[in-house]
């Protein structure tokens, strides 16, 4: 289990957290639950999210259940690096969406003594490893994922279904578009309703 370090980077160094799974698993939840107590301990927070995904928000990280904490948008990773100038603590969310250079980002902002949380999707519609997201992974020191549950049996989920036909691979939408679903009910088939 991860153990939150409060105290932040007071010694100097950095490190990196991963928070993954499914959709609706509570991820953002999670994120946004860390940066808050980095600010209730006085550290200097920034926040990133890619600019496409503007679901709720354009220039906020916005969590399934509503809670929100202002962020900036970026088109690229390397923009993090520009923008994360003497901060203490950097989160990242949806990075699953940023390109492959957001793990040499994090590595150099945590080489750096910055604490770097990560929110992201570990797997895409089809199963398979997402984004940048399993290099973040093998890299972080810590690593969370949290399950939703499976919306046909009850059990966890860490599959994320996708319910339109549609084969693009980055396809925002909610409930209506996606579900959360078990291994076992996965591989029936992913039958779309």
């Amino acid at each position: 289990m991860f153990l939150e370090n409060t105290a932040g980077n007071a010694n100097g160094q950095g490190w990196i957290e991963v928070i993954t799974g499914s959709m609706f698993s509570g991820k953002t939840e999670e994120l946004i639950r860390r940066l808050k107590r980095a600010r209730i301990a006085r550290q200097k927070v920034e926040i990133f999210k890619p600019r496409i995904e503007v679901r709720y928000s354009v220039e906020q990280v916005v969590s399934h259940d509503d809670n929100a904490i202002h962020s900036t948008p970026v088109d690229s990773s390397a923009n993090i690096i520009l923008l994360a100038s003497g901060v203490e603590v950097v989160g990242i969310d949806e990075a699953q969406f940023f390109d492959d250079g957001l793990v040499d980002v994090c590595n150099q902002l945590a080489n750096s003594g910055i604490r770097v949380i990560i929110a992201g999707l570990d797997m895409d519609y089809r199963g398979l490893p997402f984004g940048p997201m399993p290099r973040l992974m093998s890299i972080a020191e810590y690593v969370t994922k949290v399950h939703a549950i499976c919306v046909r049996c009850g059990n966890l989920a860490n599959y994320t279904h996708r319910l339109s036909e549609d084969d693009k691979l980055i396809l925002l939408g909610e409930t209506d578009i996606y579900e959360p679903l078990c291994r076992v009910c996965f591989s029936k088939g992913s039958v779309r309703r």
